[in-house]
C-alpha cells in the first residue's frame, strides 16, 4: 500500500535483510505492526476525506473504481507486483517488507467500511489532516525498527544504488503513479499537495525520535546515518 517514503534527509533507511535472532527481532515487532495499522489507518483517513490522496493511493483507488476490488486488497496486489520487480535487482527484504504489503492493505480494507463516505467539510478536512499526519510517526515506527524498507521503497531505493540519483528516480515514480491513478478516476485534490509537502518533514521529524538508534549501532547496515 502507498505510505511514507523515507525522507532523504539525515537519516535515510536502506532496505537491508535483518539476519536477527528471533529475540533480536521480537522486541521490534510491536512497533513494527503498530507503524503498519496507524499507516493503514492515516489512509483510511485520507480515502474517506474525498479530498486527495498520496500518489500510490490515487493509483489504488483508481484501479479499485474500474474493478470494483476494495481499495486495501488493490494495494496488496500492486505491493506484491512490486516486490516481482525487486527479483532481477536482487534487493534484499526484511520481515518488514512482507508485512508491509499485507498489513496496511488489510487494516484499510477494514476501516474503510466503518467511515462515513462523503462527509462535511470539517469533518472532511479533520479526517485529511489527521490521517496526513499519522503518517508521520507511523512511517517512522516501521522504518525506525530496520526491518526491512516496504516495497515501493525497496525499489526506489534500489535503482538510486544503481546510479541514477535518488530525487529523480523517486519523483519519476511518484508522477508516474499520481497521473496513471488520476487517469483511472482516483482523487487527487488539496490532500495531493498535502501529503507533498508534509511527509518529509513529518516523517524526519518521528524518525529521529522513534527510530531504534541502539539498534542501528549495533547492526549498522539496517539505518544509514549520512
Amino acid at each position: 500500500m502507498g505510505g511514507p517514503a523515507p525522507p532523504t534527509g539525515t537519516l535515510a533507511p536502506v532496505t537491508t535483510f535483518v539476519r536477527g535472532s528471533r529475540r533480536a527481532i521480537a522486541p521490534r515487532l510491536p512497533r513494527l505492526l503498530l507503524g503498519l495499522v496507524l499507516c493503514g489507518v492515516g489512509i483510511s483517513l485520507m480515502v474517506a476525506s474525498g479530498l486527495g490522496l498520496a500518489p500510490w493511493d490515487v493509483l489504488h483507488q483508481g484501479i479499485s473504481n474500474r474493478t470494483g476490488i476494495a481499495i486495501g486488497t488493490v494495494g496488496i496486489g500492486v505491493g506484491l507486483v512490486v516486490l516481482l520487480c525487486w527479483l532481477p535487482l536482487k534487493e534484499p527484504y526484511g520481515l518488514g517488507t512482507v508485512l508491509n504489503v499485507a498489513i496496511i492493505g488489510a487494516t484499510i480494507d477494514l476501516i474503510l467500511p466503518h467511515l462515513p463516505d462523503h462527509p462535511g467539510g470539517v469533518e472532511a478536512w479533520l479526517f485529511l489532516l489527521v490521517g496526513t499526519f499519522l503518517l508521520g510517526p507511523a512511517g517512522a515506527l516501521y522504518i525506525g525498527v530496520g526491518l526491512g524498507a516496504g516495497p515501493r521503497d525497496g525499489l526506489m531505493t534500489s535503482l538510486a544504488a544503481r546510479g541514477f540519483t535518488l530525487w529523480k528516480v523517486r519523483t519519476v515514480m511518484e508522477v508516474s503513479v499520481l497521473a496513471a491513478g488520476f487517469a483511472l478516476g482516483g482523487s487527487v485534490g488539496v490532500g495531493t499537495v498535502i501529503f507533498a509537502v508534509t511527509i518529509g518533514p513529518n516523517v524526519h521529524f518521528f524518525l529521529e525520535r522513534l527510530s531504534l538508534e541502539p539498534l542501528a549501532a549495533r547492526l549498522p547496515n539496517v539505518i544509514e546515518v549520512e
